[in-house]
């Protein structure tokens, strides 16, 4: 019993891996929401984000996650915001050090800022963590819009965001 039972787990755990590495999420369309996110970590997130900027997806973006060493004008420089798109419309956070602590900090200034809807932008694979520690964070009536950023990961890191992505979930149900 106890091994047919540890097979399951573990035919389970394999498919569902599989599932994750094979199925990754994909950008979204051109719709606008009130807010864009984008939490620190694998390049190409930032740049996605201040593109949508310039594009009118929304009206306002928070960075969260950013070393508490970053100045406005280096980040300015960095990305190539131009200074009144920065002064004006992206709010750079600085509490959070990890996925769980840029859901708190998003939903702070969700909060304070009275939004109905964000754009959520980050990598392809760690979109659905992110997007679970947002939804335990967020009020139901917050409309997210998932906006993954292609990369090509390595085995390593799907392997480890998968596993974490477990934990998240377990952690979410309890």
């Amino acid at each position: 019993m106890i091994r047919r039972a540890l097979s399951a787990f573990a035919v389970l755990w394999a498919l569902g891996f599989v599932w994750f590495a094979m199925v990754m999420p994909q950008p979204a369309g051109d719709e606008r929401t009130d807010a864009i996110v984008v939490p620190t970590g694998s390049s190409g997130r930032i740049e996605r984000g201040v593109e949508l900027m310039r594009a009118g997806a929304a009206d306002m973006m928070l960075v969260t996650g950013v070393d508490s060493d970053v100045r406005p004008g280096e980040f300015a420089e960095q990305f190539g915001v131009e200074a009144d798109l920065m002064d004006c419309c992206i709010t750079l956070g600085f509490s959070a050090l990890d996925t769980r602590g840029n859901a708190r900090e998003t939903a702070e200034w969700i909060d304070e800022n009275g939004y109905a809807s964000l754009r959520l932008v980050t990598s392809d694979w760690h979109m659905r963590r992110t997007a679970v520690e947002l939804a335990d964070q967020l009020p139901g009536e917050i409309e997210v819009l998932r906006d993954a950023v292609h990369t090509e990961p390595s085995f390593a890191t799907l392997f480890l965001e998968y596993h974490k992505l477990i934990a998240a979930w377990l952690l979410h149900l309890g």
